[in-house]
């Protein structure tokens, strides 16, 4: 009842009050972003030393998951016990200047959907009650996805990365030594990408919903968006075919995933399409 009533309220507005509106919508979604972030940068040794940190960890959640499915299929290379990496602060601001920065990203994720959720509330008045009702629940689909997206890029994307480049050597007397803000610009960018390739669902089915794609013209450019999807998956991540593999497969899923959604929009709209056809014959 309030949301209907803030709607019919926002209706009636002048362009000025809409500006009035954006800028609120605006400061709240940023107090947000504010309020986790000073609350990731006061739990430093959990946010650092732990979540960031993490994946450079033997002890990683990922890493003892693999060497326990290696030990059960009988193949031990997949136990990894060693990094062969150290990570250090060439600058003298780079500690804090990373913490800042970590702090801020993981502000954004945390509070993602309820930043999302003020972007919603300030379009969907514009919306008709048919676009209303057709993206019910986007706020919980893009917040879902976005999540997943996330957590894809922080437990597989991100430790397997690490691992191949820990790993890799042009010479063994070339010890790896990572700078703090090469290590965590490398882990932000693959989990926010990741996060945001997750989103090629919502996008298809607006896209779908609009009249813009449909299904058949999705599948027609299969192929084309395959090679799309390996082009941007090797420029995110690091040069390793396997790292392009893992970003890549599950966005391949996601487009067939949007075929269907496109499908099921076109029948829906077909028996509508029927129904007042039925109507008007009757008439």
């Amino acid at each position: 009842m309030a949301l209907d009533q803030y709607q019919e309220e926002e209706e009636g507005m002048s362009f000025l009050d809409h500006l009035e509106a954006l800028r609120w919508h605006i400061l709240r979604a940023v107090s947000a972003v504010l309020v986790f972030s000073v609350a990731a940068f006061i739990a430093k040794d959990f946010v650092f030393g732990i979540l960031i940190l993490g994946p450079s960890k033997v002890d990683f959640l990922t890493y003892r998951l693999l060497c326990e499915v290696g030990n059960y299929l009988g193949v031990t290379a997949l136990c990894i016990d060693d990094l062969p990496f150290t990570i250090q602060s060439r600058q003298m601001t780079g500690q804090f200047s990373m913490h800042m920065t970590s702090s801020f990203v993981v502000g954004i994720i945390a509070a993602f959907p309820y930043l999302f959720w003020e972007v919603w509330r300030f379009i969907s008045p514009g919306l008709y009650s048919k676009e209303k009702n057709a993206a019910r629940g986007a706020v919980f689909f893009v917040s879902f996805l976005f999540l997943s997206g996330a957590s894809f890029g922080y437990y597989i994307l991100s430790p397997l990365s690490i691992n191949f480049l820990a790993n890799y050597q042009l010479d063994p007397s070339i010890t790896n030594e990572f700078d703090i803000t090469s290590y965590v610009s490398t882990l932000s960018m693959l989990v926010l990408a990741s996060a945001i390739m997750f989103q090629l669902p919502v996008v298809v089915y607006f896209l779908s919903m609009s009249g813009l794609v449909t299904s058949r013209m999705l599948k027609a450019y299969r192929k084309h968006s395959i090679v799309v999807i390996l082009v941007l998956s090797a420029v995110i991540t690091p040069p390793d075919v396997i790292s392009q593999l893992l970003i890549a497969m599950p966005i391949v899923v996601l487009y067939e995933v949007g075929i269907e959604i496109a499908k099921r929009l076109e029948k829906k709209r077909a028996l509508k399409e029927a129904e007042l056809g039925t109507k008007n014959v009757d008439e």
